[in-house]
């Protein structure tokens, strides 16, 4: 990690608690996890009628209150820029085009959209629900030194525009967390704790787009993996859904039932099993190994080229790529999408540096950069889902061993964000806690829905938020695997 020593963040609680209150806290926590569906299904021991509680940290975790707002506040421009960005065809080739001749995967995305552009899209209103990563950075020159915070900024790892997951999971774990604190006496901090309404407004998104699609009868398609183990945060949109609108049925289907049923009707309708589809909400379709073969393609151009609003339709799936994140952070690219300068600043403010690896003096200079110092910097590919990020001397072998190779044009190089660490306990099923705190570190998501075409934005909210906390060990020798457990910040002035 970065210097000799981390910043340490503290939670004004204390963490230490009696071994008996810890424990029966901890057996309270598992239970009320598990019976508010806070859960996920076992990768282990797979039964699909079996449900274990997703990992969790047992106390919530600090995060400054200002930069939390400032997360929140800055949103619904990220959407805006992401919803303008998706609509600037020229942006987007230009962007990809080398991309896309040596990652087949973009590759196709991009034909699907190249299609549906030549054609002309027949539904022009996309929904965009999104998600902002972001960390606190410690690495930062400090602005005002009077102010010593562990931290000085946050800086953003990255937007989802596809699958943008924990609509459920995240605000569940600061019910959770409520209840953990209640349980320890902390009535009164409860209110560091932030409301946290995502799964409501991510699901009036998609009936807004329902409505705007405008046939009572329409369902809405959850496009869904073979097998999902997340099924809890899928799950309880749909029942979100049937609560705030009751007329509104929800289907499942994954790519590969969809090659086989799903067909367009006279007026370009998508139509699947003879349920008319008003919006299309992806929770698969973000990496290579979910399409088994041309079939699985091809019904996603169908779905593309169908009346259906799509959530995210392929342009806004385009402008989710790692390489037009590394595009943006470029000087003067934001401007040519937000015209307000102080915007432009704030934003350009949250890039970290990003570097592409063209063959170029540019990108020739970044592949030194990464195999002189693997340890400053990130490599990432265009992929979403996670675990596919390269660390260390990994970084090091890889670019010495594509150096010359096109195959590196692939990726980008990011400069590794070093955040504060804080203690905690980490709870997972099948396990035994350790009852020593451990040093950790969040990464918090913040969520965004934008419904628009083209030339107007009809929605734009922020709404809610996720915290994902992971050990802070080093990541010397791998790609960092596993996705933590499930948080909610605790806010600190």
């Amino acid at each position: 990690m970065h210097g000799d020593k981390q910043a340490i963040m503290k939670l004004p609680i204390s963490l230490d608690v009696s071994k008996n209150e810890l424990e029966d806290v901890i057996e309270k926590a598992k239970d009320w996890a598990l019976m508010n569906g806070m859960c996920l299904r076992s990768k282990m021991n797979f039964n699909r009628d079996v449900l274990q509680f997703a990992p969790f940290v047992l106390f919530p975790s600090p995060f400054p209150r200002e930069e939390f707002q400032n997360a929140c506040d800055i949103q619904i421009t990220l959407n805006t820029l992401i919803h303008r960005v998706a609509h600037d065809y020229d942006f987007l080739k230009e962007t990809l085009e080398e991309t896309i001749k040596v990652d087949d995967f973009t590759r196709n995305l991009f034909d699907i959209y190249e299609i549906i552009h030549e054609e002309g899209a027949a539904q022009k209103v996309s929904l965009g629900i999104l998600r902002s990563d972001l960390m606190l950075d410690t690495s930062c020159p400090k602005k005002d030194t009077k102010k010593l915070k562990p931290h000085c900024c946050w800086k953003q790892v990255e937007i989802n525009t596809i699958a943008s997951g924990f609509g459920w999971l995240g605000p569940v774990s600061t019910q959770l967390h409520k209840f953990v604190l209640q349980e320890l006496g902390y009535t009164a901090e409860l209110n560091n704790l932030p409301e946290n309404n995502a799964l409501q407004t991510l699901c009036s998104g998609m009936i807004e787009a329902w409505n705007l699609y405008g046939n009572p009868q329409a369902v809405i398609l959850f496009v869904i993996e073979d097998v999902t183990y997340n099924i809890c945060d899928q799950r309880f949109h749909e029942f979100e859904i049937r609560k705030q609108n009751p007329n509104v049925k929800v289907i499942r289907r994954n790519l590969t039932q969809l090659a086989a049923t799903a067909k367009l009707g006279t007026n370009m309708e998508l139509i699947v099993n003879n349920y008319t589809v008003s919006v299309v909400y992806y929770r698969c379709g973000y990496e290579p190994g979910q399409y088994h073969t041309k079939k699985e393609w091809n019904a996603r151009l169908l779905i593309e080229r169908s009346l259906a609003i799509k959530c995210p339709s392929i342009q806004y799936h385009l402008a989710g790529t790692k390489k037009v994140q590394q595009t943006l952070a470029k000087p003067g690219m934001v401007a040519r999408f937000l015209k307000d300068e102080n915007m432009v600043t704030k934003v350009k403010e949250i890039f970290t540096g990003l570097y592409p690896l063209d063959f170029d003096e540019h990108g020739n200079v970044a592949v030194e950069m990464g195999i002189l110092d693997p340890q400053r910097f990130v490599l990432k590919p265009q992929r979403e889902g996670g675990c596919n990020n390269l660390y260390g001397t990994d970084i090091k072998d890889f670019l010495e061993s594509v150096k010359s190779e096109q195959a590196r044009v692939a990726w980008i190089l990011m400069d590794r964000i070093y955040p504060p660490v804080h203690k905690n306990y980490v709870v997972k099923p099948g396990t035994n806690v350790d009852l020593d705190t451990k040093e950790f570190v969040s990464e918090l998501g913040i969520f965004g829905v934008i419904i628009g075409d083209d030339q107007n934005i009809i929605v734009n909210k922020q709404g809610g938020h996720m915290l994902r906390t992971k050990l802070a060990i080093h990541n010397e020798g791998g790609v960092a695997t596993g996705l933590g457990a499930c948080d909610s910040p605790f806010l600190i002035d």
